[in-house]
C-alpha cells in the first residue's frame, strides 16, 4: 500500500501547477459498507504526522493574565476571554476566527463560556479548544499540536484530512499519508476492505486515484 500511495503522490506532484503559495497535500478517503448514522463507527483521530504538517500551524487560545503572556511567548494567539460572548453575537466574526486557526486552546474556567456562545461555530468545524490546566504550560500542547492532523468522517462517507506540504520530500509526505491510513483502516471492521476509495492532491491540483489493496 505504501508504494501505491507514493506513486499517487509523485503523479499528485506532476499534475500540479506551481502556485505563489505553498500548497497542502490532502487525502480524501471514501468509506463503504459502514453505519455512520452510528456515532460509534465514526472515524475521530488526532494523528501525528511524523514528518510534521510541512507548514505553521495557526493556534489561538482563549486566556487572560499570566496564562495569556505564556501563550503570547510560545508564538500562540491570544483571545480575550471577555470578548467571548460579542464573538458569539457576530456569527460572521466568529467563522473567521474559526478559520483563520487550526486549534483552540482554552483555560479551563473558559471552556463552558466557549462552549455557550461558541460551540455552534467551533464545534461543527471540529474546533473546540483543548483545556489548559494551569499547571501546564501552554507552549508543550502547541508544540505537540504542531504536526497534528484531525481525521473525522462526522455522519459522511467520504473525508478529507491535510497530510503535509508541497515543500516537504516525497519520503516524509509517503510517511504522513501512511500513518493516516494505518490509524483509518485500523478503526473500520474489515480494515482496508472498508475503503471504497483514496485520492490524494495538492489543495489546488487535480486527484489523483490511490489504488487501494484489501
Amino acid at each position: 500500500m505504501q508504494e501505491n500511495i507514493q506513486n499517487a503522490i509523485k503523479q499528485a506532484l506532476e499534475n500540479a501547477p506551481e502556485r505563489k503559495f505553498v500548497e497542502s497535500f490532502e487525502m480524501a478517503i471514501t468509506l463503504k459498507d459502514v453505519d455512520l448514522k452510528n456515532p460509534v463507527n465514526r472515524i475521530q483521530e488526532e494523528v501525528r504526522l511524523p514528518s510534521g504538517r510541512g507548514k505553521e500551524v495557526r493556534i489561538a487560545m482563549f486566556a487572560g493574565s499570566e496564562m495569556a503572556s505564556k501563550a503570547r511567548a510560545a508564538g500562540i494567539s491570544v483571545i480575550d476571554p471577555a470578548t467571548i460572548e460579542d464573538l458569539g453575537g457576530n456569527r460572521q466574526q466568529a467563522r473567521k476566527m474559526a478559520k483563520q486557526h487550526d486549534f483552540f486552546l482554552a483555560e479551563i474556567p473558559h471552556m463552558g463560556t466557549v462552549g455557550r456562545y461558541l460551540g455552534v461555530v467551533l464545534g461543527p468545524r471540529g474546533k473546540m479548544p483543548r483545556p489548559v490546566p494551569p499547571t501546564l504550560d501552554p507552549a508543550m500542547i502547541a508544540a505537540g499540536l504542531q504536526s497534528t492532523t484531525i481525521v473525522r468522517s462526522r455522519d459522511k462517507v467520504t473525508f478529507h484530512t491535510a497530510f503535509g506540504s508541497r515543500e516537504q520530500g516525497m519520503d516524509e509526505l509517503t510517511a504522513n499519508a501512511m500513518a493516516i491510513w494505518t490509524r483509518v483502516t485500523s478503526k473500520l471492521e474489515r480494515g482496508a476492505g472498508n475503503i471504497r476509495s483514496c485520492y490524494v492532491k495538492t489543495s489546488m491540483g487535480p486527484s489523483v486515484k490511490v489504488e487501494v489493496i484489501e
